[in-house]
């Protein structure tokens, strides 16, 4: 079973979703049968890759929001994180372009680490305040996760990688995929947003009962029929 996750490194929600999701499916059964690959989403590719800004200011001068309202929206959203198992530090959070982190995502993925890499790149930017734009500590991100460093800088510094990363991001738009989260499974059925683990629980099970039965049974009773062990009537 295969679950695609359209998902970007500044959305908090992204972040939140990803530990409930991982929550749900580590208490099934068929869990290793299910493979997960990450797809790149820019909320905002106008920002430039060479300037930071706090997430207070970014609210106040990209999205018009007062201060007040944007600190008590990060309020609320620091409360959905405790519930998911992080400690947003929203204080040290530091916003910028992402198509950069974007391409070492693709990069960890030829390497089997894209998970791996995500949640490093979750903690990187929402717990440790650092500037997930920058070419250094993308490259030491990479290093701490065994990849080479100069392939990681090379990646990351050349356009080998923009056609991975703008292809994920226009099967979004083609899917009409307009935010992220956005959890896609077995090609199917579209979860939204950081759900509850339940709600993640109860699809996954749904999807993989129909994987392994694919077809709904709509004769009732059993009819006449034949099968490797002989017919029966």
């Amino acid at each position: 079973m295969k679950i695609e996750i359209w998902s970007d490194v500044m959305c908090p929600f992204c972040y939140i979703g990803k530990n409930n999701f991982e929550q749900a499916l580590n208490k099934l059964p068929f869990k290793d049968e299910v493979e997960v690959e990450w797809k790149s989403f820019q909320l905002d590719p106008t920002l430039d890759p060479n300037k930071t800004q706090d997430t207070i200011q970014y609210f106040r001068e990209k999205k018009g929001v007062a201060e007040p309202q944007a600190a008590q929206m990060l309020g609320q959203v620091t409360q959905m994180g405790k519930g998911a198992g992080i400690d947003f530090n929203f204080e040290k959070t530091l916003i910028t372009n992402t198509f950069s982190a974007h391409k070492l995502l693709h990069l960890a993925k030829k390497h089997n680490k894209s998970n791996e890499m995500e949640e490093a790149l979750f903690i990187a930017h929402f717990i440790d305040g650092k500037n997930v734009g920058d070419i250094e500590v993308l490259v030491d991100l990479a290093e701490s996760l065994g990849i080479d460093k100069e392939e990681a800088r090379q990646a990351v510094t050349t356009d080998q990688l923009d056609y991975e990363v703008n292809q994920d991001i226009q099967e979004a738009r083609n899917n009409g995929i307009s935010g992220v989260p956005f959890f896609v499974l077995n090609g199917k059925y579209a979860v939204s947003g950081a759900q509850p683990a339940e709600v993640f629980e109860n699809a996954l099970q749904q999807t993989y009962k129909e994987t392994v039965s694919p077809f709904k049974d709509l004769s009732g009773e059993n009819g006449a029929s034949c099968d490797a062990d002989g017919c029966s009537i």
